[in-house]
Formats: C-alpha cells, structure tokens, sequence
C-alpha cells in the first residue's frame, strides 16, 4: 500500500507558505546527496543570526540530531520522533511550552519539516520485517537540501567577523600612533603646518583626535567602523608627514650649519673675497652704505609679512584633511594648492563665485582667521545647492565664532563622513 506524507500541521496551527517552500525544497534534493549532520549543525550555528533563529532554537535542534542514529544524513529515513519528555531531557530540561515555541522557529525557519500523524503524536509504523514504513515526527531532510547553503552564509559571516576584526585592529593601531606621535610633536616643538612659521598648536590637532575617538560607539558593525578607521588612517598620515617634515627641516638646518662653519674655519678672510666692495667703501661715509631696498627685495620683504600673517591666523588642521574633505576649491585654485596662503587666496575667488560680498568674507577672516574662514568658505562650495543662502550662512558662523560657540573641526569631520559614505554606498552599488 503507498504511503502519504502529511504536508499540514495537526490541530490548530496553520500551514504557512514558507513550510509548503521548505517541503518542496527537501523533496527536489537529489537521492544521493548526504550530509554530515554535525558539520551542518556547525554551519547553522555560524550563521543562526542570518536565519533567524536563536541559540535555545538551536539547542533544540541540537537535540533532534541525536535521536538520528547516524552521523551521515542520507537516504529516505530522516524523520525522527522523540517524544516530548525525551526532547526536553535531551534540550537540558527544557520546559514544554518553551520547547514547543523553539520547534516552531526551526519550522519556521525551513530548518525542520513536520511530519504530524493524524492524531498529532509522533511515532513509526514498522512492516512485518521490522522496517520502519513511514514515521510522523520531525523531517530533516531540509538540513541535507540546504547544506550548501547553510555553509555559504557561514562562509560569509566568518567573513564579515575577519572584516569587522581587522578594521577594529586598524582602529586600535591608528590611536596608539596618533597619541604618541602627537605626544612626540608636543615634545619636540614641531610645526603643525608643514610650510608653517610661529609655534606650534598641538591641541587642536589633539582634539580633532579625540573627537574621532569619542564618535566610535562601544558596539558597532563593521559599516559604522570604516568611515571612523578611515578617518583616523588619514589623520594618522597627515601627522606622520608633519614629523617627518620637521625631521627633514631639522636635517638641513643642521648642514647648513655645518657647511658655515666648515667656510669660516677654513678661510677666515673669506669676507675680504666675497664681498670686494664693502672694503672699497670704508673710507666712505658710512651713511652711504645704507641703501633703499629695492622692488624684488620690497616684494620679498611684504611675501614674508603675509606668510607670518597667515601662518598666524591658520589653526591646526592639516591641509591635506582639508582638501580631502573640500576637493571642489581645487577647481578654483589658479596653479594648484599647496599651501595655506593658496588656500586663502582661492578662497577669495571662489566666495566671489558663491555670491558671499566682500564684508561678509572680510568680517569672517577677522573673525575666525584667514585659515579657517577659507576653510568654511570651501565647506560651502562643497556643501553646494545644500546652503541656500552661502552670505547669511558664513555670517552665522562669523557671529557664532564671536561668541566662541563655532569650532571648525566638527565641520570637516561632517564632510569626511558624507564622503567616505558615498564611496561605500557607490562600491556596494557597482560590487
């Protein structure tokens, strides 16, 4: 006589369309494919965030493995049917509400099939040989007809834990490096600004550090760490470059020096040689050695002044984080930037282009500094159509700066992160 599975529940719970995708799914399996049910169980467990289904889910089912005799899932017989106080002594004395609610989920889930007699207990009919003719309890046919799958979505969660682990090593490297090479530039009195004169302004860039440090949350996926990592890799380099521009710096101040010395020991009237006609005037009237300096020393003399300004009102951000967060001013830079006197004077070409008058741009210049009004004026061309009114808007910030209520770093920072967002998002579309 054949047989007839049952594809319905018993009772009152309903058939759902994922149980009817879940029976299709272990009857379409080829007849000789197997699987070694612990390497499944495994994999299931690996990905059970991605399946939906929890850890005492997965202990039950734990459980409904042991009462398959054999390691290998193979053949036709996959129905086991424990009895309700067997599963709860195999699942560590489980409570029977609570068991039936796991076994639910592993259905659910197309884990499990239930095979439900007609008078819902779960046994099997046997044949005068002793052979099992059709039992009524739980099919595991589904763990053998998605074993490829279950290992796939291990696969790629033990992918995207080596992911998540390595951004937070790169994370944990970037902040040592940052506190002890910011340590080190304190300490040895480096410029913040690589073309910079005047001292140098380490807390800033200290506190540009921490506020990186303070956005990282104490749980967090691996798409929220990436901008962070970025952020401070960038960050990291810029300081390394800072140092290494002073090593530099200092290298050849001290050959210079060296190279002096070596001319005046070995030919101390070198003066007589090198400068003839400071000796032919000494009988002269020593007046008459002062001369008016002329125009290209006057244009030097005033380049000087404006570098020393400059210098003065930059605050310490590196350039390079600035042009990475406003990459538009470089459109309006005349021979490329490559120094904050750059920057400032395309600044006051392009907030020309914004429609920002002149008093607006002087008063923010006043106001904030020449480096940071620069800055915000590349803010606002990259922020484009998103400001609607760039003169009212720089006046803002101009008047805000006066009430020491405005601080240039969260502006970056807030530029930084659309980007890097963009990037993510525009690689995730084309991957």
């Amino acid at each position: 006589m054949e047989t007839h599975n049952p594809t319905t529940p018993f009772g009152r719970r309903p058939l759902k369309l994922a149980h009817v995708a879940s029976q299709a799914a272990a009857k379409v399996r080829p007849p000789e494919k197997f699987a070694h049910k612990w390497n499944v169980f495994r994999a299931i467990c690996a990905a059970r965030a991605r399946l939906a289904v929890s850890e005492r889910a997965l202990a039950v089912l734990d459980a409904l493995l042991t009462f398959h005799p054999e390691t290998v899932l193979a053949g036709e017989d996959l129905v086991v049917f424990p009895s309700n106080r067997q599963l709860s002594l195999r699942a560590h004395g489980m409570a029977p509400a609570t068991l039936r609610r796991h076994l639910a989920v592993l259905v659910d889930a197309g884990l499990i099939v239930r095979r439900d007699s007609p008078n819902g207990k779960r046994y099997a009919r046997k044949d005068g040989a002793g052979e099992i003719e059709i039992a009524f309890g739980f099919d595991l046919s589904p763990l053998v007809a998605r074993a490829d799958e279950f290992e796939s979505l291990a696969e790629a969660v033990r992918a995207e834990e080596r992911a998540l682990k390595r951004v937070r090593e790169r994370i944990t490297i970037c902040r040592r490096d940052l506190g002890k090479m910011i340590a080190t530039g304190i300490e040895e009195g480096a410029p913040t600004r690589r073309a910079g004169q005047g001292p140098a302004d380490w807390s800033a860039v200290h506190d540009l550090f921490r506020g990186m440090v303070a956005r990282i949350p104490r749980t967090a996926t691996r798409e929220e760490l990436e901008p962070v990592a970025d952020e401070l890799a960038m960050l990291s380099a810029e300081v390394l470059g800072l140092l290494e521009s002073h090593i530099n710096s200092q290298n050849i101040s001290a050959n210079e020096s060296q190279t002096e010395r070596h001319i005046h020991n070995s030919n101390p009237n070198s003066h007589i040689d090198l400068e003839p006609g400071l000796q032919k005037g000494r009988d002269d009237d020593p007046g008459s050695m002062v001369s008016e300096p002329s125009a290209p020393q006057r244009r030097q003399d005033q380049e000087a002044a404006n570098a020393t300004r400059i210098s003065a009102a930059t605050k310490a951000y590196p350039l390079g984080m600035v042009l990475e967060a406003c990459p538009d001013i470089a459109d309006y830079a005349k021979g490329g930037i490559s120094s904050w006197r750059d920057l400032i004077a395309t600044a006051g070409l392009a907030r020309a282009a914004l429609g920002i008058s002149a008093d607006a741009w002087r008063e923010a210049q006043e106001t904030m500094g020449a480096g940071d009004a620069a800055v915000i004026i590349a803010a606002i061309l990259q922020k484009g159509e998103a400001i609607g009114s760039p003169g009212g808007y720089l006046r803002a910030l101009s008047a805000k700066a006066r009430a020491k209520e405005f601080s240039i770093g969260p502006v970056l920072m807030a530029l930084l992160r659309g980007k890097l967002a963009k990037s993510a998002r525009e690689r995730k579309s084309t991957g």
